[in-house]
């Protein structure tokens, strides 16, 4: 049986999660970048402020003794948060985008899609504290 500890720290990363999709969501991976952006124009650090998941991931690697999972969750968010930086400067600041990536960028996502890390990351979590 799963420890209550244990549920509760991911209960609290999903929920994190869940407010990280539902301010980025969107049809696609342009109008996403475009949400994003509006957070990213006003000050990185707010666009940074919008990812509660990352401060709770480093709080979480520490409190696990940077457990190897731990250390491969916060690396998969920074490498997250990383390519929507560098998405988004190439989008709306360079306005530099070649005509694949703008197609890619106007493809229609499934609707499940931006929920992907609720599934993803709980097994990691819970491998990092078992």
């Amino acid at each position: 049986m799963i420890n209550e500890q244990i549920l509760n720290y991911i209960l609290i990363f999903m929920a994190l999660e869940l407010y990280e999709v539902l301010w980025q969501k969107a049809n696609t991976l342009l109008g996403m970048l475009a949400r994003m952006y509006q957070h990213y124009h006003k000050s990185v650090f707010v666009f940074l402020l919008m990812h509660p998941t990352f401060y709770f991931l480093l709080f979480f690697m520490m409190l696990s003794d940077y457990n190897l999972y731990a250390v491969i969750l916060l690396g998969i968010k920074t490498i997250d948060i990383a390519m929507k930086l560098i998405l988004i400067k190439q989008v709306f600041i360079d306005k530099e985008m070649s005509s694949e990536m703008s197609l890619m960028l106007l493809t229609p996502l499934h609707k499940f899609l931006p929920y992907m890390g609720l599934v993803a990351y709980p097994p990691l979590i819970y491998m990092a504290l078992t």
